[in-house]
């Protein structure tokens, strides 16, 4: 059961209105890296979770995330009230209007005309939210991996953001969200790290004959000689790497072909259809390509 506080989380304070910064904070309401993307990430993980400690971690930070989906929405909310109410009264002449909400030079304008300056289920520019931005699998050493990954990329935004706003209560509302996506990332690896082994995810190990392979796929410049080989360090080189400087197929020691067993009056019918679709390499035939370049047409 879930009751809402009217208070929010964090104390908001909003220099003066801004349709443009409110767009751009539109990515982290309804954008893939936002605070709704996350809550329903880790919500929808905590109902499948059968550890008690992550189950209660994985609700008690999306519960969180709604939370910080409200400071985002009150912001968005609050920079656009000047235009909200001049938009709704029409107390400005409309071109005026029209240049108070296009200020930002973005799409302030469509949040205003379309959401009367509210929060909008969308990405800044535009995109509606979808559940595609979900991305869990059912597998904690996977998805605790994944999780720690979007708080990182949270964060990153959360920094862009500060960086193109001089608002001071903004500055310092985006600050504490940022900051918490960094205690999210502790929670997440310290849980990730609880379960021991974690790695590889999942149940099965690899083939060992691959497992500790590095395979080199980029190939050297011949004109520029050794200086254009691969750079080597801890993700390919050392005791734990065999290094296969020059892959050929297939590794597994086969042709590297594929092949298919068929029964036979299906690879009859296969032949049939190899024979009636075949390409004729000596035929040259004109075609609406050439005619469209002003080949000439003879007979």
């Amino acid at each position: 059961m879930f009751i809402h506080n009217k208070r929010l989380q964090y104390t908001v304070r909003v220099a003066g209105p801004n349709p443009g910064l409110a767009n751009l904070l539109l990515e982290q309401f309804g954008g893939s890296q936002g605070e709704l993307a996350a809550a329903c990430r880790y919500f929808t993980q905590a109902i499948a979770e059968d550890d008690p400690g992550r189950k209660d971690l994985l609700f008690d930070i999306s519960t969180e995330e709604l939370s910080h989906l409200e400071i985002i929405g009150s912001i968005v909310a609050m920079l656009n009230k000047g235009a909200k109410g001049q938009l709704a009264e029409a107390v400005e002449e409309e071109a005026v209007l029209y240049r108070s909400m296009t200020g930002g030079g973005n799409d302030s304008h469509t949040t205003a005309l379309l959401y009367g300056g509210g929060p909008a289920l969308t990405s800044s520019a535009g995109v509606p939210w979808t559940a595609a931005y979900i991305d869990t699998i059912g597998e904690p050493t996977a998805d605790l991996r994944s999780n720690i990954a979007a708080e990182a990329r949270a964060k990153i935004i959360y920094e862009r953001l500060i960086n193109v706003t001089d608002d001071p209560g903004v500055k310092d509302a985006l600050g504490f969200l940022m900051t918490r996506e960094i205690a999210h990332q502790k929670s997440f690896e310290k849980a990730l790290h609880a379960i021991q082994p974690n790695f590889p995810q999942g149940k099965l190990p690899g083939k060992p004959e691959f497992t500790s392979v590095y395979f080199n796929m980029s190939e050297d410049d011949p004109k520029k000689g050794e200086a254009t080989a691969s750079p080597r360090g801890p993700w390919n080189e050392g005791p734990e790497w065999e290094y296969v400087a020059k892959p050929q197929p297939a590794v597994d020691g086969g042709d590297g072909l594929a092949t298919v067993m068929v029964a036979a009056n299906d690879a009859e019918v296969l032949k049939a259809m190899a024979a009636r679709t075949a390409s004729d390499p000596a035929a040259d035939p004109l075609t609406g390509a050439d005619l469209g370049q002003g080949a000439a047409v003879t007979k």
